[in-house]
């Protein structure tokens, strides 16, 4: 299954930016791309950009990598719970809240890797199991529809905008 071949119904039109900034390419494998390129990226961040914000009241590099860690565990958590039919509605969240209490900025490089390698092996190995039929099953997130193999997309799509982001705004 391709991230093309999502139907518009299969997610909310928030999400469409982080579908269309995939290639067209397999679930598992999006993942592991895009695992990929975040790992790559982590490395060559110079070590006086680390704290660095664009902007007054903007999250710092590394907020934004505690980000993506938490926004990946928050989808694949949703993910499981669509997959095995749970049909309650999910509250959605706010990033905001979450970023100051994340304790990002006491953390070095190696641990915010750590971390965000142990989310993603969580993730591929959750979708790893998942069937057609799991994948095909859908819940919703604040009245919101959303299938279990869109949350794959998203989850690979929202790391390559912030990845996009921090190229161009941070480093």
């Amino acid at each position: 299954m391709h991230s093309r071949e999502l139907l518009e119904t299969e997610y909310h039109t928030r999400y469409s930016n982080y579908i269309l900034a995939l290639d067209e390419t397999e679930l598992l494998e999006a993942l592991k791309n895009t695992e990929a390129e975040l790992l790559a990226f982590i490395v060559d961040i110079p070590e006086d950009r680390w704290m660095y914000r664009y902007a007054e009241g903007k999250w710092t590099v590394a907020e934004v990598l505690q980000h993506i860690i938490d926004t990946e565990r928050i989808m694949a958590y949703r993910a499981l719970r669509f997959a095995r039919n749970d049909k309650t509605d999910i509250p959605g969240f706010e990033q905001d809240d979450y970023v100051p209490y994340s304790g990002a900025n006491n953390r070095n490089r190696n641990e915010i890797m750590v971390d965000f390698k142990a989310a993603r092996l969580n993730s591929v190995s959750l979708f790893h199991t998942f069937t057609n039929e799991m994948l095909m099953r859908s819940g919703t997130v604040s009245g919101n529809k959303l299938s279990v193999r869109a949350i794959g997309f998203i989850i690979s799509g929202h790391l390559k905008h912030h990845l996009r982001i921090l190229k161009e705004r941070y480093i």
